[in-house]
């Protein structure tokens, strides 16, 4: 029977955040300018016919959570919603929100639990050196993974260093 033998040394490495991301706009400002700006020194490439941004976003998930209180801010109940983009997160939040009939069968006042909120977002990225690495952010930790060139995961840190929001 053969054995498998390995090709190449992929590894994985995680920051865990000091805070948690403070919130949505602050989450979607660091995605939003890895996208625009592609702090990595990430390049365009072509695979096929098909080409591909320096960095791309290949998956996302937000959660957001509307709590009930009564006049003496005890919880009577609560909401989720979990939105596929930053917009549905903000649309869908604020529906629930602004919807008095929910909130009078729930017995309270609604209330963004903003503090319980969670993101993420999964960000393919191709190094100069020609790798492909993925980037993966949530609200409490970066998820760097399929690399092999230590040098990428020197250059996510030091970008992580100096953007405030991931101290």
């Amino acid at each position: 029977m053969a054995n498998f033998v390995q090709s190449s040394g992929v590894k994985t490495a995680v920051r865990e955040l000091a805070a948690p991301i403070a919130d949505m706009a602050a989450f979607a400002e660091v995605v939003d300018d890895m996208l625009a700006n592609t702090p990595f020194g990430c390049t365009a490439y072509q695979v096929g016919t098909e080409n591909h941004a320096a960095v791309e976003k290949t998956g996302e998930t937000y959660t957001g959570r509307v709590v009930y209180e009564d006049g003496e801010a005890e919880t009577v109940g609560t909401v989720s919603v979990k939105c596929p983009t930053v917009a549905a997160y903000t649309a869908n939040v604020a529906t629930v929100l602004g919807n008095a009939a929910l909130a009078t069968a729930m017995g309270g006042t609604a209330v963004h639990a903003i503090d319980t909120g969670s993101f993420m977002a999964a960000l393919k990225c191709h190094a100069a050196n020609g790798e492909v690495f993925t980037l993966s952010l949530s609200r409490t930790r970066l998820t760097l993974s399929s690399y092999e060139d230590d040098a990428i995961r020197s250059t996510v840190e030091n970008w992580a260093d100096a953007v405030p929001a991931l101290a």
